[in-house]
């Protein structure tokens, strides 16, 4: 069996940097429906675009979604690319792959961002491919200022300050390359013990897939919705592009939980390990009080405790809920990046030196199993007092 890469338009040259300008975002839709990662890239990409003094444009594929295009106007988008064909209703890694890579072989992007969910984690390598290009998968952080991005690096590494100072360039075939405009992609790596910056020095656009959930979502500005300029693109398609054919389309009714976008998280750690299914039933109590869902470190999942769809950080989720309450978890750099942007975080340890008390908003040094369930009473008795 052998695989059969496809190119784009055979004029078209990804090392001619000088030609690529903007900043694209994919705009993921099911059914016609705005995925909320769409609305994060947008609301970032916003902020890379005004550094860089280039437009955004959000690029929209589907069958009659002309609609939502006014909302990606409402949170930064100046334009957005339209893509409408019957072909491109369902998703399908041929339509999907070849309409993109057509639009950015003829428009040139320097930037396309997508979401690194299901379809973009299908999606970004194929075009990557075709566009004979660079993509960082899965990145929790972008950056092209490079003020912002060693400021980044001094509170998120372990790097010495005066080596990120020095940063400016990097080494590309053996000469001196200034970074200075390129894109900094940064992801974790070796399974979240590193986080590994990433460029595309000689190539464009770069590309990169981001994670739900770690990019704020702006605001809506109604009078941005209707200043959005909306240019339709013609999809050049037809049955010779496609090797597959969807005949159903069948949804899984497995119940995950969205700790994405949760206002209360309760999260349990290896604080729990000698009464785990105690442990989960005090956190799950609490949550029910609050209103919340459970969530859990990287240890909760990895020894079973949790399935992996609770787990929050670098190698889970990405959390900014209205209060966050960490039980038992000690706080490592890898848990505090998927949920130090909470607006109120509570943590409870018996370790007074546990990392995640300097972090917390609120911290009790204490055993869980006992100050959890006057946690639970004492937001019993405030809700009974309204």
């Amino acid at each position: 069996m052998r695989n059969i890469v496809t190119l784009a338009n055979p004029g078209f040259d990804s090392s001619k940097l000088e030609e690529f300008k903007n900043i694209w975002v994919f705009c993921e839709q099911r059914e016609g429906r705005m995925m909320p990662t769409t609305y994060e890239l947008v609301s970032e990409g916003r902020k890379l675009a005004d550094q860089l003094g280039v437009k955004l444009c959000g690029l929209l594929l589907g069958d009659n979604v002309s609609g939502m295009a006014k909302d990606l106007g409402a949170y930064g988008a100046d334009e957005v690319i339209l893509c409408e064909h019957p072909m491109l209703s369902v998703y399908t890694t041929d339509a999907y792959a070849k309409v993109i890579c057509d639009a950015v072989s003829e428009l040139k992007p320097e930037v396309l961002l997508i979401g690194a969910t299901n379809i973009g984690r299908d999606l970004g390598p194929r075009c990557a491919a075709r566009l004979h290009t660079g993509l960082c998968a899965d990145c929790t952080h972008l950056d092209i200022d490079m003020t912002e991005y060693k400021d980044f690096l001094k509170g998120a590494s372990t790097l010495a300050p005066e080596r990120i100072d020095g940063l400016g360039t990097a080494k590309v075939l053996g000469q001196n390359h200034d970074i200075s405009s390129d894109l900094k992609m940064t992801r974790p790596a070796f399974g979240g013990n590193l986080m590994a910056s990433i460029i595309c020095p000689r190539f464009r656009p770069a590309m990169a897939t981001v994670r739900p959930g770690v990019m704020k979502k702006a605001s809506y500005d109604e009078a941005k919705a209707a200043a959005v300029k909306v240019t339709p693109y013609a999809a050049r398609l037809s049955e010779a592009d496609m090797s597959t054919e969807v005949l159903e389309v069948v949804k899984a009714a497995k119940k995950l939980v969205d700790l994405v976008g949760a206002d209360y998280i309760v999260s349990v750690g290896r604080g729990i390990s000698s009464d785990v299914e105690g442990g989960i039933k005090l956190a799950e109590e609490l949550a029910d009080v609050l209103g919340g869902v459970v969530g859990g470190s990287r240890v909760a999942i990895d020894s079973g405790w949790l399935t992996a769809d609770h787990q929050v950080g670098q190698t889970g989720k990405t959390v900014h809920p209205k209060v966050y309450v960490a039980l038992g978890i000690s706080g490592s750099i890898q848990h505090q990046a998927g949920m130090k942007e909470s607006e109120c975080i509570v943590a409870v340890n018996k370790s007074e030196s546990a990392p995640i008390f300097d972090i917390a908003d609120y911290g009790i040094c204490g055993d869980l199993f006992k100050v959890t369930p006057m946690l639970i009473e004492a937001v019993k008795a405030a809700k009974a007092a309204k």
